[in-house]
């Protein structure tokens, strides 16, 4: 065990014990799936039905421009929230340009600690691109604006699995907001001055999964999506 001094007596029961159980590396893996509605000048209220298996988070991602594949900006919406399962994500009313909304950013993402946003990532958070009779130039990039709404406790580094599960059955997810904009300062709805409007909104969701590496048959692995931590530890374990 580099960098630490063990005992042979603790090396051979490491060894021992990995030579029976599997070894289990916890992961996570992301899923996106497109709304199938746009947003209209008043806001959007679109519905998307999706299995959810042990989800940590949701992210939403606001594309402008249908060819642009990693451009995504901020709709100024208030009011916005994600129903699933019976529940409001967040529990409080949100709105994009007040900070409690950014400061909920930082927090989810794990930029507020050892970690920094980007000022392209502030910007889009915090800049606004008009008020309530002009448009304003833009000074910075703002194309690097998505919600990461949390779906299970902060556990401070410990690993928690109180997400979001459905058993893979499919459930009616809905994402609602107003626009704070209206008219020809909405400039996430008004693309251009021809009439062009922005494509529907991207949902992703992370999910927690786990690699089993195993030293039987000369060594071996498996990738589960399907259960949870307290499940595969309870399998190692039994």
């Amino acid at each position: 065990m580099y960098g630490y001094i063990a005992s042979e007596t603790c090396l051979n029961r490491i060894c021992l014990f990995y030579q029976c159980l599997p070894v289990v590396i916890p992961a996570q893996r992301i899923e996106s799936w497109i709304f199938p509605s746009a947003a209209l000048s008043a806001g959007i209220k679109t519905t998307q039905n999706i299995p959810l298996s042990h989800v940590t988070d949701m992210c939403l991602l606001y594309p402008k421009y249908n060819r642009r594949f990693t451009c995504y900006e901020n709709p100024y919406n208030f009011e916005i929230l994600i129903n699933a399962m019976s529940r409001n994500f967040p529990d409080f009313t949100m709105s994009n340009l007040n900070e409690q909304f950014f400061k909920m950013q930082l927090q989810a993402n794990n930029l507020d600690n050892i970690f920094e946003a980007s000022d392209e990532h502030e910007d889009s958070l915090t800049s606004q691109r008009s008020s309530k009779t002009q448009r304003y130039y833009e000074v910075s990039d703002y194309t690097s604006f998505f919600i990461t709404i949390q779906c299970e406790r902060n556990s401070n580094g410990a690993l928690t699995s109180d997400g979001l599960d459905s058993t893979n059955q499919n459930i009616r997810i809905e994402l609602k907001g107003h626009s704070i904009f209206s008219g020809e300062v909405n400039t996430y709805y008004n693309v251009d001055t021809n009439g062009k409007h922005p494509p529907p909104p991207i949902l992703c969701t992370v999910y927690d999964i786990f690699w089993l590496f195993s030293p039987g048959d000369g060594g071996s692995y498996l990738y589960d999506t399907t259960h949870s931590y307290d499940q595969i530890i309870e399998q190692v374990t039994a």
